[in-house]
């Protein structure tokens, strides 16, 4: 399939779905966030994105990052009850 066909299709789903303005690359961006927020190895991450080094990847979505902070913490507190 050619590239602007898929982009074509895919706007005109969205739009009509309500997502006005959402390009087709940006589910490659979500379903990373949602990835690292679930708490998946940003090594899985970077792999699923095809990225050639994780660095690219924590540099992409260092946002996500605080969020991880906190679940860790969650965590250790649940291991010392």
């Amino acid at each position: 399939m050619r590239p602007d066909y898929v982009t074509s299709k895919f706007r005109k789903y969205a739009d009509s779905a309500g997502f006005n303005n959402t390009r087709f690359h940006d589910l490659r961006h979500t379903h990373a966030t949602w990835l690292l927020q679930e708490g998946v190895h940003p090594k899985i991450v970077q792999e699923r994105l095809g990225h050639s080094k994780i660095s690219t990847t924590l540099d992409l979505y260092s946002h996500v990052i605080p969020s991880m902070q906190k679940n860790a913490v969650q965590k250790l507190k649940k291991i010392k009850k």
